[in-house]
């Protein structure tokens, strides 16, 4: 994403350094120095900067930085505070975890490395820009009533809400498709609230891994003594669901036996119950959802083309979350806020570390498994920042905060690791633009990939384009 003109006001009581380092920023940057660290007067600057970079080292914090501390502490308890880089002695390990645990987003060692600067500069404005997104998304959804707890800026989900906007007042039938925990049942809901039908509640059930005559009866319903045990006439989900809109979740699992009657149901809206004989029309929208390859399954005749088509007549696809992963922060931190009201905890944010942990998971299990990874990180933080220390172990490796016991070497390595990985990711794997976007030569690049060890994620692999790059281009 380009970053033009990114808004820092650096708070100093000093004045050689700090200008200094304002105009070495660059192209992309405006920059300005502040004396003022009252936290009422920093309000007032709020809504004209997009990162504050804080010195810890400055003549009046330098014996005693609880002030400093302090006004980090505050700035965090606001939402979507512009996120605070802190300037200080990168040998004082318990001054900078002190401020982490405050809320600081990341740190500098003064005097900085421009280079290292700017790319966090760069980054916590992008955690900002996605907060801001974030309230913007909540008041349109809540002002609108569309969309409903679905949240997404990428290009893929902002077409996929575009065209669930358009079908949904028209009554055909929609088949989502998507991996587990995508949010096909959200999806499935938002259409029904943006129908003509929402008057009514949407009925939902899941056909998964359920015997054909239990799926039979929780569909038709049946009359008194229609089999042993039916000691009175019960309805089924199509009753339930006249008028409004029936969505069968794994559609695929319903049995061969079966689907004749479900597609009888699609063309005559009419069914009987089960030991009955009296018809019973119904008017229902039928949304159905699956994880599973239907066109496949009617290939090898495990499931009706007949069906397959009266179902299939708009399909809407939820992509996985490893192809929008742009849409991680301003998911995480929905999921952060909901947590927090939910458990009532201080977290406000994730640390700089935590978030670059869960733009760079697989997520096997999408957007559910990231509001569990969050609804645990948030349960087991005690201060305003949730650290990476806070997610479940797996999405941990090559991203843990920096340790006491830590060598300068050590340090310096993982940095190098954590910028060039993140490069590379950015750059969609090609190292000739990772080499131009980090300023070396390409051959230095590979030499930085073989030292540092990294390889590129399968999951990456599989979701790229077999044309997108070239082969002599890519990390094998």
């Amino acid at each position: 994403m380009p970053y033009e003109n990114i808004r820092v006001c650096l708070l100093s009581e000093d004045s050689g350094l700090p200008q200094a380092i304002v105009r070495t920023l660059g192209d992309g940057f405006v920059a300005w120095t502040s004396k003022d660290l009252q936290f009422e007067r920093l309000n007032e600057i709020r809504a004209s900067c997009d990162v504050i970079l804080l010195d810890l080292l400055s003549a009046a914090m330098k014996n005693d930085p609880r002030p400093g501390l302090q006004l980090i502490e505050e700035m965090s308890k606001v939402p979507s505070y512009p996120p605070v880089v802190i300037l200080c002695d990168g040998d004082n390990r318990a001054l900078l975890l002190a401020a982490m645990e405050r809320g600081a987003y990341d740190s500098v060692a003064n005097p900085p490395n421009m280079v290292e600067l700017r790319l966090i500069l760069r980054r916590a404005y992008k955690f900002h820009a996605a907060e801001i997104e974030l309230e913007r998304l909540r008041a349109e959804t809540v002002g609108k009533g569309r969309l409903h707890e679905l949240l997404g800026t990428s290009p893929a989900i902002q077409e996929l809400f575009a065209l669930a906007q358009k079908i949904a007042p028209c009554d055909v039938s929609v088949l989502i498709t998507g991996e587990t925990g995508t949010g096909k049942e959200l999806l499935a809901r938002a259409i029904h609230q943006m129908s003509a039908r929402n008057a009514r509640s949407m009925v939902g059930f899941s056909c998964a891994n359920l015997p054909e005559t239990l799926i039979e009866d929780e569909l038709f319903g049946h009359e008194k003594g229609a089999f042993t045990g039916a000691m009175m006439a019960r309805h089924g989900r199509l009753e339930a669901a006249n008028q409004s809109t029936l969505f069968l979740d794994e559609i695929g699992d319903i049995s061969i036996g079966l689907q004749p009657k479900l597609l009888r149901v699609l063309q005559e809206r009419s069914f009987e119950r089960l030991g009955g004989n009296a018809k019973i029309n119904v008017d229902i929208r039928l949304i159905c959802a699956t994880n599973r390859n239907l066109a496949e399954m009617v290939r090898e005749g495990k499931f009706r083309e007949d069906l397959y088509y009266r179902l299939n007549v708009v399909n809407l696809h939820l992509p996985p979350l490893r192809e929008r992963r742009d849409d991680i922060p301003l998911l995480a931190q929905h999921f952060l806020e909901n947590s927090v009201q939910q458990f009532k905890k201080k977290a406000k944010r994730f640390s700089q570390f935590a978030m670059h942990a869960l733009e760079e998971y697989g997520w096997p299990g999408n957007v559910r498994e990231l509001e569990n990874a969050v609804q645990r990180a948030v349960v087991l933080s005690e201060g305003h920042t949730v650290d990476v220390s806070h997610l479940p172990a797996a999405m941990r490796t090559g991203c843990e905060t920096p340790q006491l016991s830590g060598t300068y070497e050590e340090e310096v390595r993982q940095f190098k690791r954590r910028l060039v990985l993140r490069t590379l990711r950015e750059r969609g794997w090609r190292k000739a633009e990772s080499a131009r976007s980090l300023g070396v030569a390409r051959g230095y690049l590979h030499r930085l990939i073989n030292q540092l060890e990294i390889h590129q994620p399968e999951e990456d692999s599989r979701a790229e384009p077999a044309n997108q790059f070239p082969t002599t281009d890519r990390i094998m």
